[in-house]
């Protein structure tokens, strides 16, 4: 028997020593007996006689994965991200002790507990813009990276996308080490990857592994208009990982880690990142446009099961059931029926939802894709143009901010997330604070959302509501990022 290694050769060494002395003290016992008849020794015990010890060392072979390039284009593309977040107390006297003061002269304190977090960022181009999660920054009033070769810079927020657990930030500087991103469409299940981040702030981690599966839906986002179709890996990704590389072996950014499946809170076998193609496009409208772009082809759709396949007339349980159809969705205009199955979009396969939403979501607004299906059993083609929510084409563009003398303060429209997030319809951002009834009162991120009664979105209504006061009094409602709603007044 062959010994492959050092610590079985032992053992196996061990044992064919016993049974070689074994062999000879029955020889000699035969010997003393009778002239006995030599046994010629077998191949097995010629083999046992003269163990062939291998050594341990690596020996590459020709389709070994070589992951020492890849990592060495990682490190430095992946930064370290802290953020510090200010909450304040929430009793009331101190959430607003100091805008009471401030107003009507009422003495308080204003208690801030200050949160640290910390995590990841990739860097996207040599003039320091960084995608991370939108869980590594979101609400946090200071956003600081370090990079591998420990230099430290303060970084903005460009925008994030909530749906998709994205987020874009800058930092100022050039010449920047920075990755490329790859096709995540065309990676494989089975296909070396490697996670680079900094989990429990050790910098600059590489771990390595396969990815296990495409197109998972782990339900970490929430439902309404959030996709979920990530690549899992078994590569060892822990808490500070959020937002954090992972990248092919040669080198190119094909997700962005963003959760892991444990009972324990670390690492326990199964890894989750945001497929690169997805990132990509966030990351181009977030730039363009400060607002994701997010098309809808204007489907119900149902997993596939051998009863839907039967029914649908096919020999094949593959594809996505079309159960509905929005009303003037692209598909509905394009002419796919409710019982057709889908299954390709732009040449792309789909079998399942998730990766049907994955493909989808890779498109804006008036882009044109192929769709296959499968329409009594007999495929088609439709050329669908895309749409957004609303069911039409125009961009979606993050609202401007201005200025209002009156309240010395910058609004800007909230967002159709954050509106959904707080329960409101309408509402007007604080996000500037200059002089003026606000000036130190602690209530940047507030949103109006009604002055004097008269409900508020834009600058007209805003300047129309304030000019409708019939005293010196102005009465104001609105809710504050953690969902407590606040109605105060202040005189003119």
């Amino acid at each position: 028997m062959l010994v492959k290694n050092y610590f079985s050769a032992t053992v196996k060494v061990a044992m064919t020593v016993v049974a070689l002395f074994g062999m000879a003290a029955c020889a000699n016992v035969s010997e003393n007996k009778e002239t006995a008849q030599q046994v010629p020794m077998t191949e097995v015990e010629q083999v046992q006689a003269t163990p062939q010890i291998q050594r341990t060392a690596f020996l590459p072979t020709e389709n070994t994965p070589d992951f020492v390039d890849a990592a060495e284009a990682s490190v430095n593309a992946v930064v370290h991200i802290k953020t510090t977040i200010i909450r304040k107390s929430a009793t009331y006297n101190d959430f607003f002790g100091a805008f009471l003061e401030h107003l009507y002269g009422i003495p308080g304190q204003m208690q801030n507990n200050t949160m640290v977090a910390y995590g990841s960022g990739v860097v996207l181009s040599p003039d320091g813009y960084i995608v991370t999660n939108n869980h590594v920054v979101e609400g946090a009033d200071e956003v600081e990276v370090t990079f591998n070769n420990k230099v430290v810079r303060k970084a903005t927020i460009v925008g994030t996308d909530p749906t998709a657990d994205l987020a874009l930030i800058k930092v100022d500087g050039s010449d920047f080490d920075y990755l490329v991103f790859g096709d995540s469409d065309k990676v494989k299940v089975g296909e070396w990857v490697l996670a680079v981040g900094n989990p429990f702030n050790l910098t600059s981690t590489v771990t390595a592994g396969i990815v296990s599966a495409k197109a998972r839906n782990i339900g970490i986002l929430g439902e309404g208009s959030s996709v979920e179709s990530f690549i899992q890996t078994d590569a060892a990704v822990n808490r500070g990982n959020s937002g954090g590389a992972l990248v092919n072996t040669r080198g190119e950014l094909i997700g962005i880690n963003a959760a892991i499946a444990s009972h324990t809170g670390s690492y326990e076998g199964y890894s989750f990142a945001i497929p690169s193609n997805i990132v990509r496009k966030v990351v181009d409208d977030l730039l363009m446009y400060g607002e994701t772009q997010r098309a809808y082809i204007g489907v119900i759709p149902k997993e596939m099961d051998a009863e839907l396949a039967d029914k649908a007339g096919m020999s094949e349980i593959k594809g996505v059931y079309v159960e509905n159809l929005m009303e003037d969705g692209a598909a509905k205009k394009a002419g796919i029926e409710p019982g057709d199955v889908i299954l390709q979009v732009n040449g792309n396969d789909v079998n399942t939802t998730t990766q049907l939403m994955e493909i989808v979501r890779q498109y804006r607004p008036g882009d044109e894709v192929d769709v296959k299906v499968s329409h009594n059993g007999r495929e088609r083609i439709y050329t669908l143009g895309l749409l957004n929510e609303s069911g039409s084409t125009e961009v979606v563009k993050k609202g401007e901010s201005f200025y209002n003398a009156d309240l010395g303060i910058v609004l800007q429209p909230a967002s159709k997330q954050e509106m959904k997030s707080l329960r409101i319809n309408n509402g007007l951002k604080i996000v500037e604070i200059r002089q003026g009834a606000f000036n130190g009162a602690g209530v940047e991120g507030f949103i109006i959302t009604k002055v004097n009664g008269k409900a508020v979105n834009t600058k007209n209504d805003l300047e129309t509501a304030l000019a409708a006061g019939r005293s010196r009094k102005t009465y104001i409602e609105g809710v504050y990022p953690n969902g407590m709603r606040m109605t105060f007044e202040y005189y003119n």
